[in-house]
């Protein structure tokens, strides 16, 4: 799901990644997967931080993993493997990257 403009949810495509907001210093955006989706993302060359704004899965890196939910806040060193599994209810996250996402 993703939060349109007018602060409406709409059912995204598994995988959406849209950026809002970039900075010299930082980007923010907002990434959705719907239930039951794969989350094939790669490490990224940059800190980040996701903000669970709705939505239930598992979060897993090399030191774990957690489940989540709606106000978790989670730290994702630069290169770290991570990414979001057993997506029990479409999870919406604002992510913020320091410096601003390149792309990979």
């Amino acid at each position: 799901m993703k939060l349109s403009g007018a602060g409406v949810f709409q059912k995204a495509e598994p995988n959406h990644f849209a950026e809002h907001l970039r900075t010299d210093s930082l980007s923010v955006g907002t990434y959705s997967l719907l239930a039951g989706a794969v989350d094939d993302q790669a490490p990224h060359h940059e800190d980040e931080i996701y903000v669970v704004t709705t939505g239930r899965a598992t979060f897993v890196t090399p030191s774990g993993s957690e489940q989540i939910g709606p106000g978790d806040v989670l730290f994702v060193a630069a290169e770290e493997e991570h990414r979001f599994v057993d997506i029990t209810e479409d999870l919406a996250l604002l992510v913020f990257f320091a410096p601003p996402y390149s792309g990979r």
